[in-house]
């Protein structure tokens, strides 16, 4: 059995004791710069594994606690399945620890442990007391009813209650979707001497294994899995949930950032325009005006961009759900459910968050009607949400439709049904409008080439296959394709695909050019002139003498007879009759000379075609017919 793979994030105000926590369980010191260090906090994100059974790989991210780290902060919780707030007991909850609650609530996070820290600076009897006031204090956010262990780092007290907790916590929750397109918000670039350019993420869905061709986005730049380690061990594959480190080939630092998204398909989508739902904090100290500048926070990015609202011009106390859109200075990958946080960048604070409605948002007019249809969006009925899916990913198993859709295996299975749904293979899906999306786009692809290739049999289907590969998997293209020959609208003559009332044709301004070349060719007889000759006598331009040959050949009216000669299969058929007609079961050189009465410059290449359509086989110096 797999192991389940998940990721846990410390959170909590700083100087809290989450990177000594962290170690008191992992063994690992996470603070590795030399700033931190001397100024004892964490600048950057920390990283270790925990070991607690052979059932569960677990990661552990130290997040910077300094309010002037929230970028890092937000960075680094974004991809976790369970949080630990920290809380020292001689401190209690502080600003920070409210802000961090507020945006792990944001981020969707659903489970967490509070870890009271330091309890050996409060007495002994206090610490039921102090217990009692945390939990009173984080009424209300997701950590209200969340399991809470004292613990003291230093002297590892609570430290295995802690992990039994954790491991109870994890069994849970569900993991990550490994059987999707593999995604990876890079927090991480950094270059290894001798290996090149290395990116560090969580891996948000998906699965990627050495070797495997990715894309980083939104650049759009190209590169390939080299080297795969989690935790400094070097590994085959990292799935959803897996801490990994990536060797990329091709890739420089300049080429890559944090922010940037790596990932193993062409169906996410690069934006800079989303239709969302959002919360604002409770207690928003200042006017959110319309069109406000903000910083939006989703995955590992962090961009700069406007709120627009579309029932409002201003915001203050407004604790309900709000559609509306962001619009952003710069792309960004997402798709519907990610999560994102909002901060205002004067004065700098978290001022909401919420989830993508729809990452493709258009242009919508100010007022009722736009809010009814955002609303309508964001609810969306099952069926919606199946759709959605699969007009967004084209194809899905039945797995990846429920971990896309978030329904019930049992929905799932009767919306399968739907006369909209086609069953591709066994369990794998699409819907009839992808199938005549597809449809519409092979036959401009053909129609397109006829049009600018007469001559040709048709567009080869591995050239089809890349053209449309990147918005249409490749078992989709297949079965639409071999569908498409069934119903009769397109056909196939070996490895080339045309449409059904497609013929080749004579380009009109080259037609009598090309039947005055065949002609002379046919004339000829066996006796024939180099096709450079046959192309310069009957004034044809080399593009277009090309595109005959090829037709020719293709077509079986043409044979090569060397580098430089050709023979027309009419010629080859008539000499053939007399060839057959004036001699046994087997002939030689001088039979077949004495009966076409040619020279050796043309004959012997006549028979050695003869041999290699296996119409004779040679022994010696004899030729014996092949009975067909």
């Amino acid at each position: 059995m797999e192991k389940r793979s998940f990721t846990i994030g410390m959170a909590g105000h700083i100087d809290h004791g989450k990177t000594t926590l962290t170690k008191a369980l992992t063994n690992v010191d996470t603070d590795r710069l030399k700033e931190e260090k001397e100024r004892q906090i964490s600048i950057e994100l920390g990283f270790a594994p925990l070991h607690i059974n052979e059932e569960m790989q677990i990661s552990v991210i130290d997040v910077p606690g300094h309010e002037r780290f929230i970028r890092q902060m937000i960075a680094g919780v974004a991809g976790i399945d369970l949080v630990i707030l920290v809380v020292a007991a001689d401190e209690g909850v502080m600003p920070q620890t409210k802000e961090h609650l507020e945006i792990l609530s944001f981020l969707g996070v659903k489970r967490g442990i509070v870890a009271i820290s330091k309890i050996d600076r409060v007495e002994e009897e206090f610490t039921e007391l102090v217990k009692e006031e945390i939990a009173e204090q984080l009424q209300g956010t997701l950590f209200a009813d969340a399991p809470i262990v004292p613990i003291n780092s230093l002297s590892k007290m609570g430290i295995d209650e802690l992990k039994s907790t954790i491991l109870n916590q994890l069994s849970h929750i569900e993991a990550r979707n490994s059987l999707g397109s593999f995604r990876l918000p890079i927090d991480q670039v950094f270059t290894v001497k001798g290996q090149g350019t290395v990116v560090r993420g969580t891996v948000y869905e998906g699965t990627i294994f050495e070797g495997d061709q990715l894309t980083i986005l939104p650049s759009f730049h190209e590169t390939k899995a080299r080297q795969l380690q989690i935790h400094q061990i070097q590994m085959d594959k990292a799935t959803a949930g897996q801490r990994v480190a990536i060797n990329l080939s091709n890739v420089t630092t300049d080429d890559v950032t944090r922010g940037d998204v790596l990932v193993s398909s062409k169906h996410y989508v690069v934006t800079q325009t989303m239709d969302v739902v959002i919360r604002f904090v409770s207690d928003l100290e200042h006017l959110v005006k319309q069109r406000a500048l903000v910083k939006c926070h989703i995955g590992t990015s962090e961009v700069m961009g406007q709120i627009v609202f579309f029932d409002r011009n201003e915001v203050k106390d407004e604790l309900d759900e709000v559609v509306c859109q962001i619009r952003l200075d710069q792309p960004i990958v997402t798709k519907r459910g990610d999560r994102f946080i909002l901060r205002r960048p004067t004065p700098s604070e978290t001022i909401a968050g919420g989830w993508v409605i729809d990452p493709l948002g258009g242009k919508y007019k100010f007022g009722k009607d736009t809010v009814s249809m955002l609303l309508q969006k964001k609810e969306g009925s099952p069926f919606d949400r199946l759709t959605e899916a699969l007009q967004r990913e084209k194809l899905l198993s039945k797995a990846e439709i429920i971990k896309a859709t978030s329904l019930a295996k049992e929905s799932v299975e009767e919306l399968l049904s739907h006369q909209e749904v086609i069953e591709v293979k066994a369990n794998i899906y699409t819907l009839k409008t992808v199938v005549s999306e597809l449809h519409i786009k092979i036959e401009e692809l053909l129609q397109n080439y006829h049009l600018g290739n007469s001559l040709r049999l048709g567009l080869n289907k591995a050239e089809i296959s890349q053209e449309l590969s990147s918005k249409f998997p490749k078992t989709l293209l297949d079965f639409v394709i071999e569908g498409m020959i069934t119903e009769g609208k397109i056909k196939k003559n070996g490895q080339f695909i045309a449409l059904d009332h497609f013929k080749p044709s004579f380009p009109s301004q080259w037609a009598k050019r090309m039947d005055n070349l065949i002609n002379s060719l046919i004339e000829d007889n066996l006796q024939v002139k180099t096709w450079d000759e046959y192309v310069s006598q009957a004034g044809l331009p080399d593009k277009e003498a090309n595109e005959l040959k090829w037709f020719l050949t293709n077509s079986n009216l043409l044979y090569q007879l060397d580098e430089k000669h050709v023979i027309h299969k009419n010629v080859v058929d008539k000499a053939l009759i007399n060839l057959r007609a004036s001699t046994g079961e087997s002939f030689d050189l001088k039979d077949a000379k004495d009966t076409l009465q040619l020279s050796r410059k043309y004959l012997v290449p006549l028979l050695e075609l003869l041999d290699t359509l296996n119409l004779t086989k040679r022994e010696d110096n004899k030729r014996i017919w092949v009975e067909k």
